[in-house]
């Protein structure tokens, strides 16, 4: 939203939380698609949502995050204050600890393998938390079903021939899939390469937990498409230990997340672009070669040339 700027930040600050408001402050450039983010003074974070898509947000991660830290084996924020709507501002926001690092890219990791079982292992020790059910507090809920239609015409919109052809085979995979049958576990929700830190190329926190939720885990898979490569993909599933249904489920979270993505930021941010194109790509690989060899097989059209994406 228009009008996040440091003169609003402070005035909040002192406000609701005086003994922080002579600290220095800093707007980050790129604070990410949900949130404004300034830096506070040397060790803390300020987060705005920028819409009531996110508005939830702030006290989802005051409640749960403290609860999850100790679990976890790779550094979470810590939450130190939670704002309320002040000034013109109609949103519950946050301060919280800094963190040290840079956002992971997936060919920036020194050990590629190592990383991709640190990621698995991360979603295993989450998901071994005992898992709230009867009181959610706003955690999220998620559902392949539920994007179908807007997925689908995100395929006919941005693709034709081979691609099509790849991404609706990897869709209606998803779909088909069996539903998941097991106690509700927790998930990020989130889990991509934007929300993981790295220091000297090694894994070193994992943030923005504002999809985070209980029920099915797929949609934390997607990490292995907008993360990983096909050389470190089956490191990751085998440390986390997935079985066929939920693998497939996955790819298609991480397919219609990027399409979803790729469609509402590619005209206006070529970072964010190239990102999920990225994460399409991958998601699709298997598909595109293996469609490639029945035509090829088979005398069918030529896949490539038919084919458009973007």
């Amino acid at each position: 939203m228009a009008g996040i700027e440091v003169g609003l930040v402070r005035r909040l600050l002192e406000e609701q939380f005086p003994q922080w408001s002579g600290l220095g402050l800093v707007r980050l450039v790129d604070g990410g698609s949900d949130h404004v983010i300034f830096r506070l003074g040397g060790d803390m974070a300020v987060r705005l949502p920028r819409g009531t898509w996110a508005a939830g947000q702030a006290r989802k991660e005051h409640v749960w995050l403290p609860r999850l830290a100790g679990e976890l084996p790779l550094d979470t924020p810590v939450p130190l204050g939670l704002g309320v709507p002040g000034f013109g501002y109609p949103y519950h926001w946050s301060v919280a600890r800094w963190l040290e690092g840079d956002v992971a890219t997936a060919d920036g990791f020194a050990d590629p393998a190592g990383a991709a079982a640190e990621l698995g292992g991360f979603l295993r020790a989450l998901q071994r938390v005992s898992a709230v059910v009867d009181d959610d507090q706003g955690l999220s809920r998620w559902s392949l079903v539920g994007r179908d239609e807007a997925t689908r015409t995100a395929i006919k919109a941005r693709t034709g021939g081979l691609f099509a052809d790849a991404m609706t085979r990897v869709w209606d995979a998803a779909l088909a899939a069996p539903a998941w049958d097991g106690a509700p576990v927790w998930f990020h929700g989130d889990f991509h390469t934007g929300n993981l830190l790295t220091v000297d190329g090694h894994l070193s926190a994992v943030i923005d937990f504002g999809g985070l939720g209980v029920g099915d885990p797929a949609c934390d898979l997607m990490v292995a498409w907008t993360t990983l490569s096909a050389e470190t993909r089956p490191v990751f599933r085998a440390a986390l230990g997935v079985d066929d249904a939920t693998w497939a489920r996955g790819r298609g979270f991480a397919l219609a997340t990027g399409l979803n993505a790729y469609t509402a930021y590619a005209a206006t941010n070529p970072r964010v672009a190239a990102q999920t194109r990225r994460q399409i790509d991958q998601t699709i690989a298997e598909e595109i070669e293996e469609i490639e060899e029945i035509e090829e097989i088979t005398g069918g059209r030529p896949a490539v040339a038919d084919g458009t994406w973007g």
